[in-house]
């Protein structure tokens, strides 16, 4: 017999999530602390970055809008830049192509070769500002001993400037073409050139024909490394000239630290240093969209 009493399902209780299940309150703090962990540990250090460089390069944009009225020797550092570069991938490449081959002394030749670029920059221009000098240069003196001149030029001034930092900038960087064209050509299998012999090429077209194409991306790099460095370079026009530069040496990077911190023309040498480094980032997009598109119908 039934009771008239009707018997309700039980309810469902929900009860509280206890610490350390998974959504648990505990392990949401847990897990956010340690994605958090690796952006508080950069966040100095981006900081830092931001200070030092972001900062100054936003206030050299606003400042190089302030009075601009004149024009950097960019004439005189692409024409630098240019013979430097074609210097030193000539070295380069003759020296490698002459160390690849088994010569007499090609251990010592290496070492010999190395010695420019082992040298810290500070060094070498002092060195060689003295090599150049008037009166007691080891220049002038050989000149004069091989009767090849009258062994009294001014190398460090008016146009002879322009060769003397030519002569320190290739003796310096050309040792790191070396370096890279070797590591090109030891990566090229000694088959191919094997197989080209047999087939009558002679060195010349080995060269020409197979060594020159298998450098070609080796040669992509080397070229806008050189340029870059060779067209930013500061240490040694300074060294060799220090205040009292020649126009015909006077880089944009020297042009900018006598127009910033010698007449204290900040919003010029602002100016010139944001124009610089649009310039370098246009002619470097330039040159790798160019070279890779030929590279591709290559």
């Amino acid at each position: 017999m039934s009771s008239g009493l009707s018997t309700a399902p039980p309810r469902r209780t929900t009860s509280p999530v206890e610490p350390g299940r998974d959504g648990s309150p505990k392990r949401v703090r847990k897990a956010l602390s340690s994605r958090a962990l690796p952006y508080l540990l950069l966040g100095p250090a981006l900081l830092f970055e931001l200070l030092v460089h972001v900062i100054p390069m936003l206030t050299g944009v606003g400042i190089s809008f302030l009075k601009l009225n004149q024009f950097c020797s960019l004439a005189v550092t692409l024409a630098f830049s240019a013979v430097v570069v074609s210097g030193c991938w000539l070295l380069g490449i003759f020296g490698a192509t002459l160390l690849q081959r088994n010569v007499r002394g090609r251990g010592p030749l290496r070492t010999l070769f190395l010695i420019p670029y082992a040298l810290p920059v500070f060094t070498s221009a002092i060195i060689w500002k003295f090599m150049l000098s008037r009166d007691a240069g080891v220049v002038n003196h050989s000149l004069r001993e091989l009767h090849l001149g009258s062994g009294e030029t001014y190398w460090l001034l008016g146009d002879n400037a322009f060769i003397s930092i030519v002569l320190v900038q290739v003796w310096r960087l050309w040792p790191f073409a070396l370096l890279t064209l070797m590591a090109g050509m030891q990566s090229i299998p000694t088959d191919l050139y094997e197989a080209a012999e047999m087939d009558g090429a002679n060195l010349w077209q080995q060269f020409r024909k197979l060594t020159m194409p298998m450098l070609q991306p080796v040669n992509q790099v080397l070229v806008l490394v050189l340029f870059l460095w060779t067209f930013n370079d500061f240490n040694v026009p300074y060294t060799l000239f220090a205040a009292s530069t020649p126009a015909s040496a006077d880089l944009v990077s020297v042009h900018i630290k006598q127009n910033a911190f010698i007449t204290w023309n900040f919003g010029l040498g602002s100016a010139m240093s944001v124009l610089l480094l649009v310039f370098l980032l246009l002619v470097t997009v330039g040159y790798l969209a160019i070279t890779s598109r030929r590279a591709r119908h290559a």
